[in-house]
Formats: C-alpha cells, sequence, structure tokens
C-alpha cells in the first residue's frame, strides 16, 4: 500500500508525515552543540583512557531534558524523532572525532613523522564521511537488513520511546536500567548481558566462546593464542569468506529494495552499485593519500599502484567486517581487525612509512560505519519499523545530515586540539600498538599460522553462512581480551533459552525492552564512570 501523498491529503484531508529538518535553527543549535561536546569528550576519554564510550544515550538524555523547559522554543524537542537526531550527532561526533580522526594521526606522529600528519588528516577526515555514507546506502540491504540486531541502537530506541510514552514498558525498561547500571558497579559487562536477549543465538555463542577461549587459553591450553596470531588468522579466513558471502549477494541482488517490509520501498541504492561506488571511492582516496603524502618518491611505480589496490581493499573490507560484527553483537573489533591488515602489508613488504599510511587509512574506516548502523536502527524502530516508506526514508535522510554536521564539526575539533595534546604526550594508546609492530617487524612462523588458522575461520564462516556469521564473530571473540563479557554473554543466553521455554514467543517482546534497558543502563554508567576517570588523571 502507497504512503499517503500531497495530492491524495488534499482529496482526504489527511497530511503526510513531515519528519523533523536537521537545518531548523532550534534543532541545528542542539546537533551543534552535542557534536562539540561529543567530539571533546570522545578525543579526552580515547587518549586518557583508551576507550570512547557510546554516547547515544547521552544525547536523547539532553534532548528529552531540554523538552521539559517551559519555553517554546524548547517545545520541539519533545519529537521522538529529533530526539533520534539527537542521539545521532553525538555519537557520530564521538566516534568519528575519536576512532576515525585522531587515532590514524597519531601513528605518524609516534613515528617521528609529522611531515604526514596533514596528508593523513585529510584522507582520514574524507574516509570518515565515506564511512558514514556507506552505512545509509546499505542500511536495509540483504547485508545490513534493517531487521538485524544492531544492540546499541535497540536501546537507544526503547529508551526514547520510553521517555514519550511510559507506562508499563517505560517501568519494565526502568528495571533493566537499573540492572545495567548496578551490574555494570559491580564490573559485569552488561552490554553483552544484555545483547544476549536480542541477537542471533548462534552468533552471540560463539561470540562468548571466543570470550572466554581468549580467557582462559592459558591455563586451559598453556598457550597465549593472541601471540600465536590464531585470533588473527580466524579472522583473516572467516573475513574472506565473509567477503565472499557479500558477493554471492550481490551477484543474486537484481534489484534495489530496502528492507522495511513493505514492497512500496524501492528508493535505496543496490548492494551492487553501493559496493562499486564504495570501491571507486575507496581507491580514489588511497590514491590521495599516497601522493598527497609523497609515497611515490620511495616506492616504484608497480608497487605504488599495488599499495593503493591493497589500502583501498583494506579499509573497505575493514569496514564491511567491522559492521558485520557490530549488527551481530554490538561489538565491533575495529582496532584488531586494523592491526591484521597491518600485518598482511608488512608481510607483502611495503616500507615503513607505506604501513604508516596504510595503518591510519584503515584504522579510519569501520567505527564510523558501525555507528551509523546502530543510529538507523533507533530510527527505524521510532518511525514504526517502516510501515510508512516515504516517512522511513525522509527520517533516514535526516539522520545522514545530522551525522555528516556532526562529522563535519569534528574536524575543527581535533584539528585545533590535536597539537597541544601530541605535545603533551597525550596519544592515543592503540597507535601506540600499531607503531611498536610497525617498528618490530613480522617474526618468523607468523606467515605460517596466519595460513592454517584462516582455514579454520573460513570454513566456520562457511558452515554458519551470512546470517549466522559464526567465524566473524568467534575471532572477534577471540581478537578481545574480556573473559567477564564471555561469561555475560552466556548466562544472557541461557536464561534467554529458559525464559523463552517457559513463557513462549510472548516473553519476547518484554525480554528485548528488559535487554534495551540493560544495554543502556551500561552505557550511561560506563559514560559517567569514564568522565570521572577522566577527571581523575
Amino acid at each position: 500500500m502507497q504512503p499517503p501523498t500531497l495530492a491524495d491529503s488534499q482529496q482526504t484531508g489527511v497530511v503526510p508525515p513531515q519528519h523533523p529538518s536537521t537545518f531548523s535553527f532550534a534543532n541545528l543549535l542542539l546537533l551543534v552543540v552535542l557534536s562539540v561536546f561529543g567530539a571533546v569528550i570522545g578525543i579526552e576519554l580515547l587518549v586518557k583512557l583508551g576507550v570512547t564510550p557510546n554516547t547515544s544515550i547521552i544525547g536523547a538524555l539532553v534532548a528529552m531534558i531540554c523538552a521539559r523547559v517551559p519555553l517554546q522554543f524548547f517545545a520541539n524537542y519533545r519529537s521522538i524523532h529529533v530526539q533520534n537526531l539527537a542521539q545521532s550527532a553525538i555519537s557520530a561526533a564521538t566516534f568519528g572525532a575519536a576512532n576515525s580522526l585522531l587515532l590514524p594521526i597519531g601513528i605518524p606522529f609516534l613515528m617521528g613523522r609529522a611531515d604526514l600528519v596533514m596528508p593523513m588528516f585529510v584522507g582520514v577526515s574524507l574516509a570518515m564521511l565515506l564511512d558514514g555514507y556507506m552505512l545509509y546506502r546499505m542500511f536495509g540491504s540483504k547485508i545490513f537488513p534493517a531487521t538485524g540486531t544492531w544492540p546499541q541502537g535497540v536501546a537507544a530506541a526503547e529508551a526514547i520511546k520510553a521517555g514519550d510514552e511510559g507506562g508499563k514498558q517505560a517501568r519494565l525498561l526502568g528495571v533493566g536500567l537499573g540492572v545495567g547500571v548496578i551490574g555494570s558497579w559491580l564490573g559485569i559487562p552488561m552490554s553483552a548481558f544484555g545483547t544476549a536477549f536480542i541477537g542471533n543465538i548462534w552468533a552471540l555463542g560463539m561470540l562468548g566462546l571466543g570470550f572466554l577461549l581468549r580467557g582462559y587459553s592459558m591455563p586451559l591450553f598453556g598457550i597465549a593464542i593472541d601471540k600465536a596470531y590464531i585470533p588473527h588468522g580466524m579472522m583473516i579466513g572467516a573475513g574472506l569468506v565473509a567477503l565472499l558471502q557479500v558477493g554471492w549477494l550481490v551477484v543474486r541482488d537484481k534489484k534495489p529494495v530496502l528492507n522495511t517490509q513493505s514492497p512500496a520501498v524501492q528508493d535505496a541504492p543496490g548492494i551492487r552499485s553501493s559496493l562499486k561506488f564504495g570501491g571507486i571511492a575507496y581507491v580514489a582516496l588511497a590514491a590521495l593519500v599516497s601522493f598527497g603524502s609523497g609515497l611515490y618518491a620511495g616506492m616504484s611505480p608497480g608497487m605504488l599502484l599495488g599499495f593503493i589496490v591493497y589500502a583501498a581493499l583494506a579499509a573497505f573490507v575493514h569496514e564491511l567486517i567491522v559492521g558485520i560484527a557490530a549488527m551481530h553483537s554490538g561489538w565491533f573489533p575495529a582496532f584488531a581487525v586494523a592491526l591484521i591488515t597491518l600485518l598482511i602489508g608488512m608481510l607483502i613488504g611495503f616500507p615503513p612509512e607505506a604501513l604508516v599510511i596504510l595503518c591510519g587509512f584503515s584504522a579510519a574506516t569501520g567505527p564510523a560505519f558501525a555507528d551509523m548502523g546502530y543510529d538507523l536502527k533507533a530510527g527505524f524502530i521510532l518511525r514504526g519499523h517502516g510501515k510508512d516508506p516515504a516517512f522511513e526514508l525522509a527520517g533516514r535522510r535526516q539522520q545522514l545530515l545530522a551525522a555528516m554536521l556532526a562529522f563535519v564539526v569534528a574536524i575543527p575539533v581535533v584539528y585545533f586540539a590535536h597539537t597541544s595534546f601530541f605535545a603533551n604526550g597525550q596519544i592515543p594508546p592503540v597507535a601506540k600498538v600499531y607503531v611498536s609492530t610497525i617498528k618490530a617487524g613480522v617474526a618468523p612462523g607468523v606467515m605460517h599460522s596466519l595460513i592454517v588458522w584462516a582455514i579454520a575461520g573460513a570454513a566456520l564462516q562457511l558452515i554458519g553462512g551470512p546470517k549466522r556469521q559464526l567465524g566473524v564473530l568467534f575471532a572477534t571473540g577471540l581478537l578481545i581480551a574480556n573473559p567477564a563479557a564471555g561469561w555475560a554473554v552466556m548466562v544472557g543466553i541461557a536464561l534467554r533459552v529458559a525464559i523463552e521455554r517457559r513463557g513462549g514467543a510472548a516473553m519476547k517482546s518484554a525480554m528485548e525492552v528488559f535487554a534495551a534497558g540493560v544495554i543502556a543502563g551500561d552505557a550511561i554508567y560506563s559514560f559517567c564512570n569514564s568522565l570521572i576517570r577522566t577527571r581523575s588523571h
């Protein structure tokens, strides 16, 4: 059924819903202020604590609080769709400034190549903008369906809905919030626990198993699996198969379809055109950074061409793998996957200055991509799961504009802040790991280990198929040293299975609202705790 048009409204008196605009004065003011705040908080926490918090819920809460001010100017903020724009902007600014901008330019600085900082900054700024736009194009496709899990997006949407509607669902969400805050205070990874009630059990089970094996490999097997490059090999194999599975979806993609549960929506780019656009764009950006940084002076034409192609492929693959992991589990191994692309570049034999560019360019893609997925998922829920296709598409466009505005705000914030940060030795810890890896070189036997475990990762991903993503999620768990998250996931899955057996499908909705509250509570506590720890440094 087609949504109401202007002609229909003139005949029936029914006016089609209009989505709030990012650029109305009141909304623009709120989004700019939130973007500046998010960018500053993001880079502060990344350099001091090594983490970037999920500020999405904070943006929604700020909009809710502003809506309570008894002035006409603030009345617009009562709209759940404006609150959705607010959470989209602040989270985009936070991840964009910290992960996509400051982290990459810290790598050449630590390598003693200050001359590469500005070329890198220009390249990663453009890559960040492309990163967000690519998810916008691909959200709702067979690769990244709107009906996917996207746990943080569900949590943000349920929090906004509860604040707007109240009632039983709000109370249930409140219970989840309380559980999330208390559990986080006790040191339990509550976002992992909450996600277990929402996502695919098979995928999350493999994630939890990966967490546990990484945490207990020494007492169980007497080896540190990360030192043996087992997680890296598993991700390489699983990632390659995942890309082949994406390729198969591209071959099957006959027409652009947006997964909004309505055949009326045929307005989104298809998978094929989106991947083609992204491939060309990343090659162009890799070439821009390569020539802008002067790499052509120290490389033969053939090696330079090979580097440009590999850098573009690495950035694109990093984006897709991080997005797939984030959609299914709420965890994205951006640091680890960028490290894998660096290791492969070292095995290929690229010179150190090229590895610096490669590492920074690859690391810049992925976080903004995954974060955009969370935000669009929240908007998809708040707009009624696509029941009005025209309104859904309009909302997505406004969310894209809000995110792009946040990215544009984040760029000058990082540009003016990075000099004083670096001069004071405040550099993201992850950048130090990349630099030490480049300086250390590749140890003997690494290639053999990567190949052997890549075969295992490929087999696991092939068995699970594209819907379960067993290989990618298992490798994600192996790459992240967090056994407590493994226990949280496994306990959550066990409780979910027990509740579903006793309560049936009727309990599913209640579990999801409770889980969303748990994830939101974890995010709020983590954010506040991070601020307190930052001030104590």
